[in-house]
């Protein structure tokens, strides 16, 4: 099969790149990672109103959605321009809410889902067994917490204040961990739990996959324009053999990479998403060490826009399942549960 993005959708990818070049993110990205999330928040308001956050959620409830093609598409785009902001959180929480309407519990859907779709409501999220933090707790509105119920029985889903307190150190301080503040509503209770949280981190790892083939990306273009610029021995380094195999090694990770997180928005199965995670996060770090290595010492420096993408690259890449937890994923998916070998059409 032939997949090939539509002339809306590519078009709907040039018009982010075009809003996010314009809208300083770097400087967006700088001002977050010191706690003023005036400039993100902006940004955040201005791609719901491009439809980006809506495209996880059912129309049902005032959304686009479910559109995960599209939403690979704009999540390249936020990941070129490392866009900061718990986005594949919104993602992993709305497929959640959209989960329970559909299993029969819709009322927290029809109340959280149509200020999420106008960005009026900024979620995160945090699963039991994901690990202790949520991403941008301190910037969200509110935390949306799975986990047991506090007795050792059902899973439930709790409407968790947003944590206000100091963030832990991240590797990228973008990238702020939080905790659920205590207390807040049980919105869902029962066994229904539990299969929303697996369409939430399929949708989740769908998002971060995406942003990752955009953070390699955009390593690889500022890479590629400065080997063109940088001279030694009296000719500039991308001229030489070496460099030229280095940078070759990194694109052919990102091209291998991009057609599985397309294909995978296409079937939305366990392991064509994970597949794709486990090969759009091994090639954004991979790029990021190359770009680190040809840029040399520079390449090191706070002051220099690269070492936004640079500090990115290794949180998203283990966010939502590193590279040994999707292959694990991968490899315990069941045959029977895999996608036929036959022709799909996109609707």
């Amino acid at each position: 099969m032939r997949f090939l993005l539509t002339g809306e959708q590519t078009a709907f990818a040039r018009s982010l790149d075009a809003m996010l070049t314009a809208a300083d993110t770097p400087g967006a990205v700088r001002a977050w990672a010191a706690g003023d999330f005036t400039a993100g928040r902006t940004l955040w308001s201005r791609l719901a109103e491009a439809g980006v956050l809506a495209l996880a959620v059912p129309e049902a409830y005032e959304g686009l959605g479910p559109r995960p093609v599209d939403l690979a598409v704009a999540f390249v785009e936020l990941g070129r321009h490392a866009a900061p902001g718990p986005y594949a959180e919104t993602a992993g929480a709305a497929a959640l809410l959209s989960a329970l309407a559909e299993l029969g519990d819709p009322a927290p859907a029809k109340r959280l889902l149509p200020p999420v779709a106008a960005g009026s409501l900024m979620p995160t999220l945090t699963l039991h067994g994901a690990g202790p933090y949520a991403l941008d707790a301190d910037a969200a509105d509110c935390v949306l917490a799975v986990g047991p119920d506090g007795s050792g029985g059902a899973a439930t889903v709790r409407l968790a204040p947003a944590g206000r307190e100091s963030p832990q150190a991240s590797a990228d301080p973008a990238r702020r961990l939080g905790a659920a503040g205590p207390g807040g509503p049980v919105l869902a209770t029962g066994p229904q739990v539990a299969e929303a949280a697996r369409r939430a981190v399929d949708w989740a790892r769908l998002a971060a996959a995406a942003q990752c083939l955009g953070v390699g990306l955009a390593l690889l273009d500022r890479t590629v324009a400065y080997v063109k610029q940088r001279s030694q021995f009296g000719a500039a380094i991308g001229s030489f053999q070496a460099v030229k195999h280095r940078l070759a090694d990194t694109l052919i990770a990102l091209e291998f990479a991009r057609p599985l997180v397309y294909g995978a928005a296409v079937t939305m199965t366990r392991a064509d998403v994970s597949a794709a995670k486990a090969a759009a996060g091994e090639a954004a770090y991979a790029a990021a060490r190359t770009a680190l290595q040809l840029h040399g010492a520079i390449g090191y420096t706070d002051e220099l826009d690269l070492s936004l993408w640079l500090r990115k690259a290794r949180p998203l890449r283990d966010a939502w399942g590193s590279p040994a937890r999707c292959r694990a994923d991968v490899l315990s998916t069941p045959a029977a549960a895999a996608p036929d070998a036959g022709p799909r059409v996109r609707r």
